[in-house]
């Protein structure tokens, strides 16, 4: 079959952060300089040279950029300075982009003004929405009970909708995932192995294990702080959202998890967003413009929650809808936007590729140990 090649792949790659993959020689520095590069998987070194190359369809179908976490050993180690990292980083932007068949993805990694313009325009379509229904439903004095201005029941009720929605593109991207990384590939795996193995999901979902294998540690931590905080959260809001509303006391049990997400969210955003201007590590170094977009629409999300929580504790009624208001226009840009289409994806799109690389690497050794007694016998 004709593999047919791409000369313009490198220039698509610029625009999702990728500035110089061309500096590549194959030295094989990065590959030895990873802990996680082992057969059948070389990395960097392969997929570099796949770009490079323009082999679009082998590119789209490689897990090796998901198995990437960027620790930045291997751009340290270049005696090119091709920045190994910062490339497979870029081929995460470019695989989300193409695992989404709406083009949002392509369309906001290619120009951060469409993807900021969105933002805008989602918070200001929320904050009018809420607006009128509260206002024709409620009384912004009252931010709880009969008369509440955001009444939980309401907000529950648009959450596990939004949800629904994004649970349906979110399903849609990644079975486009497995399409390209499983579905072409000439590996059989055997659907037994599917169900043997799912358990890889919600340990490498849960704990980033692999992550931690990495020689520095810190970028590790914050990041599992980060997930699990976000995901703290999304639980909390979409199962207990009656208890964060009701008040002013508060609820222990459901509260004492708030504000451990809290410091969560707002401690690793702020981290991430102090080494991106200060340039401190090697990860750092390159921040493409969505990186930025994420962390700040990140922060302003946690901000705003815990200071109209703190309003609504101390009895402000009015300012706590107010600042409802404004939190609502950050979340819900956040979760339309940022979930499917830009950077919380990888919490999707990671643990999956860990699971489909542990399939892969299984399937190809079966076939090995069952070819060989073959090649033995020829060779003799």
């Amino acid at each position: 079959m004709a593999i047919l090649a791409n000369p313009r792949l490198v220039g698509e790659l610029e625009h999702y952060g990728a500035g110089d993959v061309v500096k590549c020689y194959h030295c094989g520095n990065c590959s030895a300089a990873c802990p996680f590069s082992k057969e059948p998987f070389i990395f960097p070194r392969k997929s570099m040279r796949y770009l490079q190359m323009g082999l679009e369809d082998k590119l789209r179908g490689n897990l090796e950029p998901w198995l990437c976490y960027y620790c930045g050993e291997c751009s340290e180690q270049c005696p090119r300075e091709a920045e190994p990292g910062e490339v497979m980083m870029s081929m995460r932007r470019w695989l989300t982009a193409q695992y989404d068949f709406t083009g949002i993805s392509k369309l906001f990694y290619k120009s951060w003004k469409a993807e900021l313009s969105a933002i805008v325009a989602v918070a200001l379509l929320t904050g009018l929405g809420f607006w009128w229904w509260g206002a024709t439903h409620g009384d912004i004095r009252h931010y709880d009970g009969p008369q509440a201005f955001l009444a939980s029941s309401f907000v529950h009720a648009f959450d596990w909708i939004m949800g629904g929605v994004l649970l349906a593109l979110l399903l849609t991207n990644c079975a486009r995932m497995w399409w390209f990384s499983m579905g072409r590939s000439r590996i059989n795996v055997p659907l037994t192995e599917y169900v043997r193995r799912a358990w890889l999901l919600p340990v490498h979902f849960l704990t980033q294990k692999r992550y931690r294998e990495c020689e520095k540690k810190r970028p590790w931590a914050v990041h599992l702080a980060l997930m699990l905080s976000y995901v703290t959260m999304l639980v909390l809001i979409m199962f207990f959202l009656h208890a964060f509303q009701e008040g002013p006391e508060i609820s222990w049990p459901h509260h004492s998890l708030g504000y451990l997400a809290t410091i969560g969210l707002i401690g690793a955003s702020v981290y991430a967003l102090r080494g991106r201007i200060r340039r401190s590590e090697t990860h750092y170094k390159h921040s493409h413009e969505t990186d930025w977009i994420f962390l700040i629409l990140l922060l302003y999300v946690a901000v705003t929650g815990i200071v109209q929580h703190a309003l609504h504790r101390f009895g402000a009624g009015h300012a706590a809808n107010i600042l409802y208001l404004a939190h609502m226009m950050g979340v819900v840009p956040m979760l339309v936007l940022e979930v499917p289409f830009s950077k919380w994806a990888h919490l999707a799109y990671r643990p999956l590729a860990m699971y489909f690389s542990e399939l892969q690497g299984a399937a190809i050794l079966a076939r090995e140990k069952s070819a060989a007694p073959a090649v033995r016998a020829r060779a003799a």
